[in-house]
């Protein structure tokens, strides 16, 4: 009895300690999310995975007027299969085939021998009341064997990356029979094995049209491969996010330098709220955050957003099996070697999937980040003073003041704010703890936590 007392007054001074002033209440788990986990399919995944494979090859420069073979029917199959998708929800999903040229880079610094038409496969999701506001999630359906330049080598990707352009068309089938505040695009690109090339051309478009895209989540090997079964890690994906931005200038690292922030940019934001609220609805899959841009050596397509100032993460399988991947199929020695459907684990891809859902439909229905968020430091005080600019959300209730232990890697206390643009954290010194700011609505979605910049 005595030892329960004791931890109840402990958790009730940690609370009163948090705030200062009231502690923010749980965000309950949205009834209609819950109805969509339940809606993704391993089978549905499977049969997607499956017909890819069975174009043979994906690589980019494999030919395109094969009606059977090649990336030009892996192209025109996720073309329609976006389509019937849309004419399931009456229409509710643009879609279209986003084509340009890749002038040549040919080998052996490039990997396009000469110029070649990519296309981007693109299902656009309109938001209903913030439509400007755009979230994007792809998987790159192109493959390729031990050569990224050998159009004619069978190269099944079923895991590289056939799992991760499953993810996104499962996400279409499911998220389509909703509507969300802000936009969703769901995206297949090629010529990733080639140099990023088709997630390139999106991002830059998206930048010189001067698009508001706060989030961007890539697939990219989300198979869970088979051999890999009995990892202690199992029951998780892997979410990379990179710290330093990497479109940051001299005078902005010249700040962090002077006040922190390593581990707070807009990507690392963007994987701490994708684990929050995947914490809300999944108990035994997990979200494991890796506080690096990508793998040692290797890339996705989410470094293309990055690089111009979007935040985007990397979802991937936990632990790879190298002989599965970008590999000639083939058996050497015993050995099996290619990257085919028997060493795909459905189940997880669909976990995966499920990961991706609940961060996209939790930001498309709540309120945008809030814009030009100032910690106050020009007086010398132990309070934490922060203001920023009013939400243009119809919605908005208010804002809540997160904050956390320098060392913590995840935020782990909310004050709520009220619907103000100024908020004084007493005593609380900004000198101790990285501090932020997020948006709530009137059904009690949050937005990501916004890092602050300091000022005066």
């Amino acid at each position: 009895m005595k030892r329960t007392i004791c931890v109840c007054i402990l958790l009730l001074m940690s609370v009163v300690f948090a705030s200062g002033q009231n502690a923010a209440s749980p965000q309950r788990p949205d009834a209609e999310v819950e109805k969509m986990i339940k809606e993704v399919s391993a089978e549905s995944v499977e049969a997607y995975i499956r017909k890819l494979v069975s174009f043979g090859t994906r690589n980019t420069l494999s030919t395109q007027n094969d009606p059977k073979r090649g990336i030009g029917a892996a192209r025109d199959w996720i073309f329609d299969e976006f389509s019937r998708i849309s004419k399931d929800c009456g229409d509710c999903l643009t879609v279209e085939k986003q084509s340009f040229t890749q002038p040549a880079n040919p080998p052996p610094r490039g990997r396009i021998p000469e110029p070649t038409v990519l296309t981007n496969v693109v299902a656009t999701l309109k938001g209903t009341t913030d439509p400007d506001r755009i979230y994007v999630v792809s998987g790159h359906y192109d493959s390729m064997c031990t050569s990224p330049t050998n159009a004619e080598c069978d190269a099944p990707g079923a895991n590289d990356d056939a799992s991760g352009t499953a993810a996104v068309i499962e996400l279409a089938r499911v998220m389509s029979k909703r509507r969300y505040d802000a936009t969703i695009v769901f995206m297949a690109v090629p010529g990733e094995e080639q140099g990023l090339l088709g997630a390139t051309y999106f991002a830059e478009q998206a930048k010189e049209k001067g698009w508001n895209i706060e989030g961007m989540i890539t697939n990219d090997i989300l198979g869970g491969v088979t051999t890999q079964k009995d990892s202690p890690h199992r029951n998780r994906v892997r979410v990379f996010s990179e710290g330093v931005p990497s479109d940051e200038t001299e005078r902005e690292a010249a700040t962090r330098r002077s006040v922190g922030g390593e581990n707070d940019s807009p990507s690392r934001q963007l994987a701490r709220y994708i684990k929050e609220q995947s914490d809300r609805y999944l108990k035994d899959f997990k979200v494991w955050m890796i506080y690096r841009r990508d793998r040692y050596g290797r890339g996705g397509d989410h470094i293309p957003f990055l690089e111009r100032g979007f935040a985007a993460v990397r979802f991937s399988e936990p632990d790879e099996d190298f002989t599965h991947q970008h590999q000639n199929v083939r058996t050497e020695d015993g050995k099996f070697y290619g990257d085919t459907p028997e060493y795909v684990d459905f189940g997880y891809v669909a976990n995966g999937t499920r990961v991706n859902l609940i961060a996209l439909a939790s930001m498309a229905n709540a309120p945008g980040k809030p814009k030009n968020v100032v910690i106050v430091t020009g007086r010398l005080t132990n309070d934490t003073e922060l203001r920023w600019d009013a939400n243009s959300d119809k919605d908005i209730a208010g804002y809540e003041i997160a904050y956390r232990d320098t060392s913590h890697p995840e935020w782990t206390h909310f004050i709520p704010a009220g619907n103000v643009t100024t908020f004084t954290v007493k005593n609380i010194s900004k000198d101790n703890y990285f501090f932020g700011v997020r948006a709530v609505d009137k059904d009690g979605n949050r937005s990501p936590v916004v890092y602050p910049r300091p000022g005066r």
